[in-house]
């Protein structure tokens, strides 16, 4: 049985399904800690991607060199763009993104490569990133949706979708005949 209340009207409403403590956006202090923290990994992931992307995009070479140049810079530039959005929702909720190079490396589970791999063994480095980046994405995207934040859970639906279709295209190119 709910418990109802008397509304200013006079008039008996039901309670709410969750009560909210913090005023920033309708989530309590936890709520938003919870949803920053995931979203703050996420935008150092990607940074370290999107670094590794531009070095990758610099120096590859080979009989593969204009394919593979095109699709890392096509990639870097919409990396460039995650970064711009992550950074600004975690703004959203009134807190400051990690943004300095040693706050993304230690916090990233993707690392840095060097420049001496050849086409196929740099697009499988994005691969294996993409696989990380998704599984932060997927992890970002429960705890938006436990907490009902569907700003974030949108964002984060786009992201899944362009990774994979990126995924499927690269490992079909690393696929030999």
């Amino acid at each position: 049985m709910t418990e109802a209340a008397l509304n200013v009207n006079g008039t008996m409403e039901k309670p709410r399904a969750k009560e909210r403590t913090f005023t920033k956006l309708g989530y309590t202090k936890s709520e938003t800690q919870d949803l920053v923290k995931a979203l703050n990994i996420l935008l150092a992931n990607y940074a370290v991607h999107h670094q590794k992307l531009r070095n990758f995009h610099w120096n590859v070479t080979g009989s593969d060199f204009f394919d593979v140049h095109e699709k890392l810079e096509e990639q870097y530039h919409q990396a460039a763009e995650a970064i711009d959005t992550i950074a600004e929702r975690v703004r959203v909720f009134g807190r400051t993104p990690t943004s300095t190079m040693r706050e993304y490396l230690d916090t990233s589970d993707i690392q840095e490569s060097g420049t001496d791999l050849d086409a196929h063994a740099m697009v499988k480095e994005v691969l294996a990133d993409q696989r990380i980046l998704l599984e932060h994405l997927f992890s970002t995207l429960d705890r938006a949706i436990a907490h009902g934040d569907s700003g974030t859970e949108d964002l984060v639906k786009g992201y899944i979708r362009y990774l994979e279709k990126r995924h499927w295209m690269l490992t079909a190119f690393t696929k030999r005949s």
